[in-house]
């Protein structure tokens, strides 16, 4: 991995590689901890050795550090599209996998994605201090 690498991407390529070549899942932590730079790296060498060797764990770890979250998803969906991405077929298939990322279907109901749009819509409508506050002080931001 290098600093320009999309570090989301890279850990992708890594799990499919890790798979076709039949990498044990044991050894995923250690393997991908060699392999990353930056952020990713400082996360994975911040943690505790037994936790360090858990893959699930390292991901989770990394990508809270990096800033990936459903939020960092949330904006790119709504972010304004570069020339290249706003051809229709391509800009579908973004928009299904950054809403996918954003709001995980498996995890959740017709009810529950309702209630999330709209309590998106609500923060995003309200006055700029008060819609600061909210964010500040909400345990999912």
């Amino acid at each position: 991995m290098t600093s320009e690498d999309d570090p989301e991407a890279y850990i992708e390529a890594f799990e499919r590689h890790a798979i076709l070549t039949g990498l044990d899942k044991s050894f995923w932590a250690g393997q991908l901890g060699a392999l990353v730079v930056g952020k990713a790296q400082a996360a994975y060498r911040a943690m505790l050795r037994d936790e360090a060797r858990d893959y699930d764990a390292v991901k989770t770890v990394m990508l809270y550090r990096l800033e990936i979250n459903p939020e960092h998803y949330r904006h790119k969906f709504r972010a304004k599209k570069g020339a290249e991405e706003r051809r229709p077929r391509l800009l579908l298939q973004l928009l299904r996998d950054l809403f996918g990322k954003w709001i995980n279907l498996a995890m959740c109901n017709r009810e529950d994605m309702v209630d999330q749009i709209i309590l998106e819509q609500f923060l995003d409508d309200l006055e700029g201090r008060t819609q600061q506050w909210v964010r500040q002080h909400s345990s999912s931001s």
